[in-house]
């Protein structure tokens, strides 16, 4: 289990997690080298993406020893083994389901669900769930949190969805364990040129560092 533990802590000291949603393929890999190359390490490569499980596979091949690639959008059992065995080292679900729990517990493998209630995430904590994802993050809003971890303070949130370079340190002023950026990262994309990515990653790792050195 000590894998398990050793991917979440790197995600949380990272806390940045590029959301990757491509037209095919090669798209995903490529935002996910620009995103890895402007310092965001832990890659969510979406299975709504066309050859995601491939994409997977390529990252997970070539990458440096820091780079934790993961899959999303995973919205069953039979996908998440397909995505373990191809190299996800954590997997994240718009909802939660309790056989996608048992199948990355299998495995040593975190699962972050999507919960938007207190009864779907005290649902997953029963299942084993050590980090969960808020999402619709832009619907909750950053207070959730806070209002969460009175009743269940052990509770670690990781919002996806409404964070920007605007407002991520209100997430991390209401305690979340990491975020999850997607459409922000790739707005700038145009006729194939992807280096804008990169550049909006540094500007996010950039400002986390200037909200970190505020709370020292």
């Amino acid at each position: 289990m000590l894998q398990k533990y050793e991917t979440l802590t790197e995600m949380h000291k990272g806390y940045l997690v590029a959301v990757i949603r491509g037209e095919n393929k090669e798209e995903a890999v490529e935002i996910s080298k620009q995103a890895y190359k402007g310092g965001i390490r832990s890659l969510e490569v979406t299975f709504s993406t066309p050859g995601a499980e491939d994409a997977i596979a390529e990252l997970a091949r070539t990458a440096d020893s820091d780079m934790i690639v993961g899959a999303g959008t995973v919205l069953d059992e039979e996908t998440a083994r397909i995505a373990i065995m191809k190299g996800a080292r954590y997997i994240v679900s718009p909802h939660f389901d309790g056989a996608i729990a048992t199948m990355c517990n299998r495995y040593a493998i975190p699962y972050l669900p999507g919960c938007g209630s207190v009864t779907e995430i005290m649902q997953a904590l029963t299942f084993g769930v050590d980090v969960v994802k808020l999402f619709p993050g832009s619907l909750l809003g950053p207070g959730f949190i806070k209002d969460v971890k009175g009743p269940i303070p052990h509770v670690q949130l990781m919002p996806s969805g409404g964070v920007s370079i605007d407002n991520i340190d209100k997430w991390m002023g209401n305690g979340a364990f990491a975020v999850g950026i997607g459409s922000a990262l790739t707005k700038g994309i145009s006729n194939g040129d992807y280096s804008s990515v990169e550049k909006v990653a540094r500007e996010f790792m950039d400002k986390l560092a200037s909200i970190k050195e505020g709370q020292a």
